[in-house]
């Protein structure tokens, strides 16, 4: 939905296909307060939701005769809800119950396209926001005096992969609600295989990475590992070779025992 100024307009991306933006540019009158809110996004069990953000600034010394209120950035803000409550008139357009999630600027990387003589630098920016916990969310986009045009918003979480390490299986695992979290996650012995030493677990990082590895499983005996430690295979001769040793131990000691008479 929109409020006020936005328009959805015809644009181009970076290989010049015709897309649809949503543009505003009102940059000749002060006070200003337009805001663009997209449909329900369900949470899908994530923690720590990141936006990717294409977009593009006008100089305001480039508009002649700009007044001193024209902006370069624009605000990021999100709304959580159980359900699509959403409408033209709530939540608010603003701040509380609109939660903040940061002032959204033009950096010095981006790419540039030529539109007829006309060249639009286009910007790409990620910002990531947490905890969240309700069934979905909203995001919103407030101009407050830019002429600027948003092409693109990608909405995304992380989560770690499914993955066998240090003998265990380990479960495809979200990471969690800030960026520095570390979730741990408990690993089960692959087959044929038994925990050793400590409880086995890896940790999940906020980019989606496995690190920290604590314990490992290792092959009963009888089998050996393969297929680069994800497998435990019957291997008779090992447990033949096992059993061998352990006769050779009996052996031995009852030699070390048994008294001769002198």
């Amino acid at each position: 939905g929109t409020l006020h100024l936005w328009e959805e307009v015809s644009g181009y991306d970076e290989n010049m296909n015709t897309i649809r933006t949503y543009q505003v540019c009102n940059v000749f009158e002060s006070s200003q307060n337009n805001w663009l809110r997209t449909k329900y996004i369900r949470r899908r069990g994530a923690h720590r939701i990141h936006v990717e953000m294409k977009f593009s600034v006008r100089d305001c010394s480039s508009i002649p005769n700009v007044p001193g209120s024209c902006k370069e950035t624009f605000n990021l803000y999100y709304y959580e809800s159980d359900f699509d409550s959403a409408t033209k008139t709530f939540p608010n357009w603003m701040e509380n119950p609109w939660m903040k999630v940061d002032t959204i600027a033009a950096d010095e990387s981006f790419s540039q396209v030529d539109l007829g003589g006309r060249v639009m630098k286009i910007n790409t920016e990620v910002r990531s926001f947490g905890p969240v916990s309700k069934n979905g969310f909203y995001l919103a986009f407030q101009d407050y005096g830019g002429c600027m045009s948003l092409i693109a918003v990608r909405v995304f979480y992380r989560k770690c992969p499914r993955v066998i390490q240090n003998g265990a299986v380990f479960q495809e695992t979200l990471s969690g609600a800030e960026s520095t979290s570390l979730v741990a996650a408990r690993g089960t012995c692959i087959s044929n295989a038994e925990e050793v030493d400590v409880p086995i677990k890896l940790y999940c990082n906020g980019d989606g990475e496995w690190l920290v590895p604590i314990g490992r499983c290792m092959c009963r005996p009888g089998y050996e590992s393969v297929e680069n430690g994800t497998v435990c295979r019957g291997n008779p001769f090992s447990l033949l070779l096992t059993c061998s040793s352990r006769c050779c131990q009996q052996q031995s000691h009852a030699v070390t025992t048994t008294q001769y008479p002198s």
